[in-house]
Protein backbone atom coordinates (compact mmCIF):
# COMPACT_ATOMS: atom_id res chain seq x y z
CA UNK A 1 0.00 0.00 0.00
CA UNK A 2 2.39 2.23 1.05
CA UNK A 3 4.66 1.90 -2.43
CA UNK A 4 1.51 2.36 -4.50
CA UNK A 5 0.61 5.85 -2.39
CA UNK A 6 4.01 7.00 -3.33
CA UNK A 7 3.80 6.11 -7.28
CA UNK A 8 0.26 7.45 -7.08
CA UNK A 9 2.50 10.80 -5.77
CA UNK A 10 4.51 10.99 -8.06
CA UNK A 11 2.19 10.18 -10.70
CA UNK A 12 0.19 13.53 -9.88
CA UNK A 13 3.31 15.53 -10.14
CA UNK A 14 3.01 15.31 -14.39
CA UNK A 15 -0.18 15.64 -14.02
CA UNK A 16 -0.66 18.74 -12.34
CA UNK A 17 2.02 20.23 -14.41
CA UNK A 18 0.34 19.43 -17.14
CA UNK A 19 -3.17 21.10 -16.33
CA UNK A 20 -1.10 24.09 -15.05
CA UNK A 21 0.47 24.55 -18.58
CA UNK A 22 -2.81 24.06 -20.66
CA UNK A 23 -4.41 26.19 -18.16
CA UNK A 24 -2.38 28.45 -18.09
CA UNK A 25 -2.17 28.43 -22.00
CA UNK A 26 -6.07 28.96 -22.24
CA UNK A 27 -5.93 31.94 -19.82
CA UNK A 28 -3.33 34.10 -21.98
CA UNK A 29 -4.66 32.91 -25.19
CA UNK A 30 -7.89 34.59 -24.62
CA UNK A 31 -8.95 37.93 -25.80
CA UNK A 32 -8.47 40.13 -22.92
CA UNK A 33 -6.00 41.11 -20.16
CA UNK A 34 -5.58 42.79 -16.73
CA UNK A 35 -4.60 45.86 -18.20
CA UNK A 36 -7.66 46.18 -20.69
CA UNK A 37 -9.97 48.04 -17.89
CA UNK A 38 -6.73 50.53 -17.22
CA UNK A 39 -6.54 51.29 -21.18
CA UNK A 40 -9.81 52.21 -21.26
CA UNK A 41 -9.29 55.20 -18.80
CA UNK A 42 -9.70 58.32 -20.69
CA UNK A 43 -6.95 60.06 -18.69
CA UNK A 44 -4.59 56.65 -19.62
CA UNK A 45 -1.88 58.17 -21.74
CA UNK A 46 -0.44 55.49 -24.76
CA UNK A 47 3.35 55.57 -22.80
CA UNK A 48 2.14 55.34 -19.14
CA UNK A 49 -0.09 52.22 -20.65
CA UNK A 50 2.88 50.78 -21.88
CA UNK A 51 4.93 51.08 -18.43
CA UNK A 52 2.12 49.67 -16.61
CA UNK A 53 1.86 46.48 -19.21
CA UNK A 54 5.89 46.34 -18.55
CA UNK A 55 5.58 46.62 -14.73
CA UNK A 56 3.12 43.64 -14.86
CA UNK A 57 4.95 41.84 -17.04
CA UNK A 58 2.54 41.29 -19.62
CA UNK A 59 5.08 42.11 -22.91
CA UNK A 60 6.24 38.74 -22.53
CA UNK A 61 5.35 36.09 -24.60
CA UNK A 62 2.75 33.96 -22.14
CA UNK A 63 4.95 30.78 -22.38
CA UNK A 64 7.67 32.38 -20.97
CA UNK A 65 5.31 34.00 -18.36
CA UNK A 66 4.38 30.52 -17.68
CA UNK A 67 7.87 29.47 -15.91
CA UNK A 68 8.12 32.64 -14.12
CA UNK A 69 4.47 31.48 -13.13
CA UNK A 70 5.46 27.82 -12.17
CA UNK A 71 9.15 29.06 -10.06
CA UNK A 72 7.06 31.69 -8.03
CA UNK A 73 3.80 28.84 -7.37
CA UNK A 74 6.84 25.96 -6.86
CA UNK A 75 7.86 28.61 -3.35
CA UNK A 76 4.03 29.28 -2.16
CA UNK A 77 4.15 32.73 -4.11
CA UNK A 78 0.53 32.99 -6.50
CA UNK A 79 1.82 36.97 -6.79
CA UNK A 80 -0.79 39.49 -6.67
CA UNK A 81 -4.34 40.04 -7.63
CA UNK A 82 -3.84 42.58 -11.04
CA UNK A 83 -7.18 44.18 -9.79
CA UNK A 84 -7.37 44.86 -6.00
CA UNK A 85 -3.25 44.16 -6.01
CA UNK A 86 -4.11 41.75 -2.84
CA UNK A 87 -2.10 38.92 -1.98
CA UNK A 88 -3.64 35.41 -3.74
CA UNK A 89 -2.29 33.75 -1.10
CA UNK A 90 -4.63 35.63 0.92
CA UNK A 91 -7.86 35.50 -1.00
CA UNK A 92 -7.63 31.83 -1.56
CA UNK A 93 -7.23 31.30 2.09
CA UNK A 94 -10.20 33.58 2.62
CA UNK A 95 -12.45 31.51 0.30
CA UNK A 96 -11.22 27.94 0.08
CA UNK A 97 -13.11 27.18 3.97
CA UNK A 98 -16.28 28.34 2.40
CA UNK A 99 -15.80 26.08 -0.13
CA UNK A 100 -14.73 23.06 1.57
CA UNK A 101 -17.75 23.31 4.02
CA UNK A 102 -19.92 23.70 0.87
CA UNK A 103 -18.99 20.43 -0.57
CA UNK A 104 -18.77 18.52 2.59
CA UNK A 105 -21.80 19.75 3.25
CA UNK A 106 -23.55 18.70 -0.18
CA UNK A 107 -21.53 14.95 -0.19
CA UNK A 108 -22.62 14.21 3.38
CA UNK A 109 -26.56 14.96 2.44
CA UNK A 110 -26.15 13.34 -0.39
CA UNK A 111 -24.88 10.11 0.58
CA UNK A 112 -26.51 10.26 3.86
CA UNK A 113 -30.34 9.79 1.98
CA UNK A 114 -29.02 7.80 -1.26
CA UNK A 115 -27.73 4.81 0.34
CA UNK A 116 -30.94 4.51 2.51
CA UNK A 117 -33.36 5.12 -0.44
CA UNK A 118 -31.25 3.23 -3.01
CA UNK A 119 -31.63 -0.07 -0.73
CA UNK A 120 -35.22 0.48 0.09
CA UNK A 121 -35.52 0.61 -3.86
CA UNK A 122 -33.78 -1.94 -4.52
CA UNK A 123 -35.62 -4.30 -1.78
CA UNK A 124 -38.67 -3.08 -3.61
CA UNK A 125 -37.89 -3.28 -7.06
CA UNK A 126 -41.12 -2.51 -9.82
CA UNK A 127 -42.78 -0.79 -6.50
CA UNK A 128 -44.71 2.43 -6.72
CA UNK A 129 -41.99 3.70 -4.71
CA UNK A 130 -39.46 2.26 -6.72
CA UNK A 131 -40.66 3.85 -9.82
CA UNK A 132 -41.69 7.75 -8.39
CA UNK A 133 -37.66 7.47 -7.38
CA UNK A 134 -35.98 6.55 -10.71
CA UNK A 135 -38.43 9.10 -12.28
CA UNK A 136 -37.17 11.85 -9.67
CA UNK A 137 -33.58 11.02 -10.28
CA UNK A 138 -33.93 10.96 -13.74
CA UNK A 139 -35.24 14.38 -13.63
CA UNK A 140 -32.77 15.53 -11.38
CA UNK A 141 -29.98 13.86 -13.48
CA UNK A 142 -30.96 16.44 -16.66
CA UNK A 143 -31.77 19.61 -14.78
CA UNK A 144 -28.91 22.35 -15.21
CA UNK A 145 -27.73 23.77 -12.29
CA UNK A 146 -28.34 27.39 -12.61
CA UNK A 147 -31.81 26.79 -13.06
CA UNK A 148 -32.32 24.41 -10.23
CA UNK A 149 -30.92 27.17 -7.97
CA UNK A 150 -32.80 30.05 -9.43
CA UNK A 151 -35.90 28.08 -9.00
CA UNK A 152 -35.30 27.34 -5.22
CA UNK A 153 -34.49 31.23 -4.53
CA UNK A 154 -37.43 31.84 -6.27
CA UNK A 155 -39.63 29.13 -4.14
CA UNK A 156 -37.39 28.90 -0.71
CA UNK A 157 -37.04 32.39 -0.75
CA UNK A 158 -39.11 34.77 -2.70
CA UNK A 159 -42.63 32.90 -2.38
CA UNK A 160 -41.75 31.43 1.51
CA UNK A 161 -41.44 35.14 2.50
CA UNK A 162 -44.67 36.07 0.52
CA UNK A 163 -46.80 33.40 1.91
CA UNK A 164 -45.78 34.39 5.39
CA UNK A 165 -43.40 30.92 5.87
CA UNK A 166 -39.90 32.11 7.56
CA UNK A 167 -37.81 31.93 4.23
CA UNK A 168 -34.27 31.48 3.55
CA UNK A 169 -31.18 33.78 2.64
CA UNK A 170 -30.45 34.15 -0.57
CA UNK A 171 -26.57 35.41 -0.90
CA UNK A 172 -23.93 35.48 1.54
CA UNK A 173 -22.23 34.32 4.54
CA UNK A 174 -22.10 35.35 8.04
CA UNK A 175 -19.16 35.59 10.73
CA UNK A 176 -19.24 32.81 13.23
CA UNK A 177 -18.37 35.13 15.78
CA UNK A 178 -21.34 37.45 14.92
CA UNK A 179 -24.22 36.49 17.31
CA UNK A 180 -26.35 33.36 16.46
CA UNK A 181 -23.83 33.15 13.46
CA UNK A 182 -23.14 29.33 13.61
CA UNK A 183 -27.30 29.68 13.23
CA UNK A 184 -27.51 32.09 10.32
CA UNK A 185 -24.46 30.30 8.86
CA UNK A 186 -26.37 27.33 8.26
CA UNK A 187 -29.23 29.02 7.13
CA UNK A 188 -26.73 30.52 4.33
CA UNK A 189 -25.66 27.18 3.74
CA UNK A 190 -28.64 25.09 3.26
CA UNK A 191 -30.38 26.51 -0.37
CA UNK A 192 -26.46 25.68 -1.95
CA UNK A 193 -25.51 22.62 -0.38
CA UNK A 194 -28.81 21.08 -0.96
CA UNK A 195 -28.36 22.26 -4.59
CA UNK A 196 -25.68 20.37 -5.20
CA UNK A 197 -26.81 17.48 -3.14
CA UNK A 198 -29.55 17.26 -5.40
CA UNK A 199 -28.03 16.63 -8.31
CA UNK A 200 -25.42 14.14 -6.73
CA UNK A 201 -28.23 12.24 -4.69
CA UNK A 202 -29.73 11.08 -7.97
CA UNK A 203 -27.00 9.76 -9.55
CA UNK A 204 -25.76 7.60 -6.28
CA UNK A 205 -29.59 6.58 -5.54
CA UNK A 206 -29.43 4.90 -9.08
CA UNK A 207 -26.21 3.73 -8.51
CA UNK A 208 -26.59 1.99 -5.03
CA UNK A 209 -30.02 0.66 -6.27
CA UNK A 210 -28.36 -0.94 -9.54
CA UNK A 211 -25.22 -2.36 -7.06
CA UNK A 212 -27.91 -3.82 -4.58
CA UNK A 213 -29.87 -5.70 -7.45
CA UNK A 214 -26.78 -6.98 -8.99
CA UNK A 215 -25.15 -8.21 -5.47
CA UNK A 216 -28.66 -9.90 -4.04
CA UNK A 217 -28.36 -12.22 -7.75
CA UNK A 218 -24.89 -14.22 -6.60
CA UNK A 219 -24.47 -17.43 -5.14
CA UNK A 220 -23.22 -16.25 -1.66
CA UNK A 221 -26.43 -13.73 -0.97
CA UNK A 222 -28.46 -16.89 -2.17
CA UNK A 223 -26.94 -19.59 -0.18
CA UNK A 224 -26.97 -17.54 3.23
CA UNK A 225 -31.42 -17.05 2.39
CA UNK A 226 -31.04 -20.89 2.02
CA UNK A 227 -29.40 -21.45 5.12
CA UNK A 228 -32.53 -19.91 6.60
CA UNK A 229 -31.32 -16.45 8.02
CA UNK A 230 -33.67 -13.86 8.37
CA UNK A 231 -33.84 -11.38 5.46
CA UNK A 232 -32.42 -8.34 7.50
CA UNK A 233 -29.38 -9.55 8.02
CA UNK A 234 -29.14 -11.24 4.81
CA UNK A 235 -29.62 -8.10 3.43
CA UNK A 236 -27.30 -5.63 5.44
CA UNK A 237 -24.82 -8.50 6.80
CA UNK A 238 -24.04 -9.99 3.29
CA UNK A 239 -25.77 -8.38 0.61
CA UNK A 240 -25.14 -4.60 1.59
CA UNK A 241 -21.68 -4.14 2.66
CA UNK A 242 -20.60 -5.81 -0.59
CA UNK A 243 -22.74 -3.24 -2.80
CA UNK A 244 -21.27 -0.26 -0.69
CA UNK A 245 -17.94 -0.66 -1.59
CA UNK A 246 -17.91 0.52 -5.18
CA UNK A 247 -19.83 3.31 -3.77
CA UNK A 248 -16.50 4.59 -2.30
CA UNK A 249 -14.95 5.15 -5.62
CA UNK A 250 -17.78 6.93 -6.99
CA UNK A 251 -17.69 9.16 -4.46
CA UNK A 252 -14.43 9.96 -5.32
CA UNK A 253 -15.10 10.16 -9.09
CA UNK A 254 -18.26 13.03 -7.76
CA UNK A 255 -15.60 15.00 -6.37
CA UNK A 256 -14.89 16.58 -9.33
CA UNK A 257 -18.63 17.34 -10.04
CA UNK A 258 -19.23 18.64 -6.59
CA UNK A 259 -16.37 21.46 -6.77
CA UNK A 260 -17.84 21.92 -10.91
CA UNK A 261 -21.61 22.22 -9.62
CA UNK A 262 -19.75 24.69 -6.51
CA UNK A 263 -18.23 26.89 -9.26
CA UNK A 264 -21.70 27.41 -10.62
CA UNK A 265 -24.05 27.38 -7.62
CA UNK A 266 -21.74 29.76 -5.48
CA UNK A 267 -22.13 32.43 -8.33
CA UNK A 268 -26.06 31.79 -8.47
CA UNK A 269 -26.43 31.92 -4.59
CA UNK A 270 -23.38 34.80 -3.87
CA UNK A 271 -21.64 32.35 -1.77
CA UNK A 272 -18.49 33.61 -1.16
CA UNK A 273 -16.09 30.44 -1.97
CA UNK A 274 -13.73 29.49 -4.50
CA UNK A 275 -16.03 29.30 -7.31
CA UNK A 276 -17.21 32.41 -6.90
CA UNK A 277 -13.79 33.65 -6.95
CA UNK A 278 -12.80 32.19 -9.82
CA UNK A 279 -15.70 33.22 -12.23
CA UNK A 280 -14.69 36.99 -11.06
CA UNK A 281 -11.42 36.38 -11.69
CA UNK A 282 -12.23 34.92 -15.04
CA UNK A 283 -14.44 37.88 -15.86
CA UNK A 284 -12.03 40.32 -15.18
CA UNK A 285 -8.91 38.71 -16.93
CA UNK A 286 -7.30 38.47 -13.39
CA UNK A 287 -5.20 35.61 -14.18
CA UNK A 288 -2.72 35.14 -11.14
CA UNK A 289 -6.25 35.15 -8.94
CA UNK A 290 -7.54 32.78 -11.74
CA UNK A 291 -4.38 30.56 -11.81
CA UNK A 292 -4.29 29.87 -8.07
CA UNK A 293 -8.16 29.00 -7.89
CA UNK A 294 -8.30 26.63 -10.78
CA UNK A 295 -4.75 24.96 -10.00
CA UNK A 296 -6.45 24.82 -6.16
CA UNK A 297 -9.68 22.85 -7.62
CA UNK A 298 -7.71 20.94 -9.88
CA UNK A 299 -5.04 19.67 -6.67
CA UNK A 300 -8.72 18.98 -4.41
CA UNK A 301 -9.49 16.73 -6.92
CA UNK A 302 -6.77 14.66 -7.69
CA UNK A 303 -6.28 14.33 -3.86
CA UNK A 304 -10.21 13.21 -3.47
CA UNK A 305 -9.66 10.93 -6.50
CA UNK A 306 -6.28 9.41 -3.94
CA UNK A 307 -8.49 8.87 -0.93
CA UNK A 308 -11.07 6.88 -2.90
CA UNK A 309 -8.65 4.37 -4.26
CA UNK A 310 -6.89 3.97 -0.66
CA UNK A 311 -9.90 3.60 0.97
CA UNK A 312 -11.10 1.29 -1.58
CA UNK A 313 -7.86 -1.23 -0.58
CA UNK A 314 -8.51 -0.85 3.07
CA UNK A 315 -12.36 -1.58 3.02
CA UNK A 316 -11.74 -4.93 0.22
CA UNK A 317 -9.03 -6.79 1.62
CA UNK A 318 -9.71 -8.87 -2.13
CA UNK A 319 -8.16 -5.46 -3.59
CA UNK A 320 -4.39 -5.78 -3.76
CA UNK A 321 -1.77 -2.90 -4.89
CA UNK A 322 1.15 -4.49 -5.38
Amino acid sequence: MTQYIIRRLLGMVPLILGISFIVYALLNLVPGSPADQIERSPTMRPEDFERIQENMGLNDPWFFRYFTWLGNALQGDFGNSYINYAPVEFLLRSALPNTLILAATSLAIAVIVSVPLGVFCAVNRNSLFDRIVNIIATAFSSIPTVWLGLMMIVVFAVKFQEWGIPSLPTSGVRNLREPDGLLIRIEHLIMPAMAIALLSLADLTRYIRSQMLEVVRLDYVRTAQAKGLRSRSVLMGHAFRNAILPLVTLVGLSIPGLFGGALIIENVFGYPGVGQLTVQSLQASDYSVAMACVMMLAILTVIGNLIADILYGVLDPRVRYD
